[in-house]
C-alpha cells in the first residue's frame, strides 16, 4: 500500500457517523429544487436551498432553458476564449452588466471559478489582499493562488480593517474583498465604512454578491446596490446558482477589468462555458425578478417572520438580517442530530460544522425562500422546537410550555 492509499483509507470520519446513523451530505432528491422535495420517497420541506426567489421550477426559466437546447444543444463544447462562446453569452453578460450598474461583465462556468480566477489574477507576489476572516473558500483559494500578501481581518470589523491596512506600504496594491451577505452567518457588510477605508488607503474593493442578488437593492441587484456605492466599488462577483436558478457564475466593472480577466484568468480560459440552457435560464430569472418584484417582497415578509418567532422562543440565531437564518447549536455532533431528527421529521436543512464555520460555532442554516408558505414556516419552527429541547439545546424555562401549546 502507498503512503497515498494508506492517508485515503485512514480517513474515516464520514463512515463513523453513517455508523451512528447521523451522515448528512449527498441526498439524492428525486424531485425538483422547491419548498418541498422528495427524498428516499418521502415528500419532505426544503429548508437548506439557495433558490431564494423560488425561480428554479418558474415555467418561464424552464421555458427558456428547453428553446436554448433546441437552438444550440446541450453544450458549447469548449472554453469561452476558444470555441466556446454564443451569443446568448454576450446577451447575458450584457445584461448582468446593466443589472448591477457596471460597464462590462464576463461569465464564468460556476461563481467558485468566478471567484478563483478573479483573485488569483489581479494582484502579485508584491502586493496586499485583505480579506474578511468568514470570506467563502473559493475567495481564500484565489487568493493563495494569486501569490499576493494575504491578510484577514476581523469580520465585519472595519476598525480591524484599517489597523491592518494602515500599516502596509503606499506603493503596493491594497486588493479588499468580502461578501455583500455572509453565506453562514447571514449578516451584511458594512460596505459603507470598507469604502471609507479604501479611499482612505487608496484601495480597490471587490464584493461578493452571491447571497444578496436576488434578496437587497433595486430589483435584487445586491448589497452594492442596496447601499447606493456602485461607482465606488470596484469588482462585483455573483452566482447564478442561487436567486438566478442555473449554474454559473460572473464578474462585472468596468471595461478594462474585464478585458484584463478575459486574457488572464485561468478558470475562465481553461474552463468550459456554461451550457446554452444555463445562459438561457438565467436571461429568464433576471427578467422574472424584474417583472414579479412581490417575490422579493415576500422573502423578506418570511425573513421577518421566521426570524421574529425563532428569536421569541429563544433560538441563538446570531447577526443574521437575511433569509439566511443560522440556529447556534455549537456542538458538531449535536448539529449532526439535530438535522437527522429534522429529517425524520420531514424539514430538511443544512448542516454547518468545521471547517466551513469554526469548531465552536457549529450550526444549522434555514434557508427562506420566497414561495414559502407561513404554514410550512410554522410547521418547520414547531418540529425544529421539539427537537431542539430533546436535545437540550435550548434553557429558557418556558420553552416545555411553548412546545405543549403548539
Amino acid at each position: 500500500m502507498t503512503l497515498l492509499q494508506d492517508k485515503m483509507n485512514s480517513y474515516r470520519t464520514p463512515q463513523e457517523l453513517m455508523n451512528l446513523g447521523l451522515y448528512p451530505y449527498f441526498n439524492p432528491i428525486e424531485s425538483a429544487q422547491d419548498t418541498e422535495v422528495v427524498i428516499n420517497g418521502k415528500k419532505v420541506m426544503m429548508f437548506g436551498s439557495n433558490s431564494y426567489l423560488g425561480l428554479t421550477n418558474h415555467i418561464n426559466t424552464k421555458k427558456a432553458a428547453i428553446e436554448a437546447i433546441n437552438k444550440y444543444g446541450t453544450g458549447c463544447s469548449g472554453s469561452r476564449f476558444l470555441n466556446g462562446s454564443i451569443d446568448l453569452h454576450i446577451l447575458l453578460e450584457e445584461a448582468l452588466a446593466d443589472y448591477v450598474g457596471k460597464n462590462s461583465a464576463i461569465v464564468f462556468s460556476t461563481g467558485f471559478q468566478s471567484n478563483l480566477g478573479t483573485v488569483s489574477a489581479l494582484t502579485g507576489r508584491h502586493d496586499f489582499i485583505l480579506i474578511d476572516e468568514f470570506d467563502h473558500a473559493s475567495i481564500i483559494d484565489g487568493c493563495r493562488l494569486s501569490c499576493s500578501k494575504i491578510i484577514k481581518f476581523k469580520h465585519n470589523d472595519v476598525d480591524s480593517l484599517e489597523h491592518e491596512i494602515g500599516k502596509l506600504p503606499d506603493d503596493k496594491i491594497k486588493f479588499i474583498v468580502v461578501e455583500g451577505v455572509f453565506s453562514m452567518e447571514g449578516d451584511i457588510i458594512n460596505l459603507p465604512e470598507i469604502v471609507r477605508v479604501a479611499e482612505k488607503y487608496n484601495a480597490s474593493i471587490m464584493v461578493d454578491e452571491a447571497h444578496s442578488l436576488g434578496i437587497l437593492g433595486k430589483n435584487g441587484s445586491g448589497s452594492v446596490s442596496h447601499f447606493g456605492l456602485t461607482d465606488k466599488v470596484d469588482i462585483i462577483m455573483g452566482t447564478f446558482s442561487k436567486s438566478l436558478a442555473s449554474v454559473g457564475g460572473f464578474i462585472a466593472s468596468d471595461s478594462a477589468t474585464i478585458n484584463y480577466l478575459k486574457h488572464h484568468s485561468r478558470s475562465l480560459i481553461f474552463s468550459a462555458s456554461i451550457s446554452p440552457a444555463n445562459a438561457a435560464s438565467v436571461l429568464a430569472a433576471l427578467e422574472t425578478i424584474k417583472s414579479e418584484p412581490q417575490r422579493i417582497e415576500q422573502l423578506w415578509k418570511n425573513t421577518r417572520h421566521t426570524t421574529g418567532r425563532l428569536k421569541e422562543l429563544g433560538f441563538d440565531i446570531g447577526k443574521t438580517e437575511t433569509p439566511i437564518v443560522p440556529i447556534f447549536i455549537r456542538d458538531d455532533i449535536k448539529t449532526f442530530k439535530l438535522t437527522r431528527m429534522l429529517l425524520d421529521e420531514g424539514v430538511f436543512v443544512n448542516p454547518v460544522v468545521s471547517p466551513a464555520v469554526r469548531s465552536d460555532s457549529s450550526l444549522i442554516r434555514l434557508s427562506l425562500m420566497a414561495t414559502h408558505t407561513t404554514e410550512q414556516i410554522e410547521i418547520a419552527i414547531g418540529k425544529l422546537l421539539k427537537a431542539a429541547k430533546e436535545l437540550d439545546i435550548l434553557v429558557e424555562d418556558n420553552i416545555l410550555e411553548q412546545v405543549q401549546t403548539m
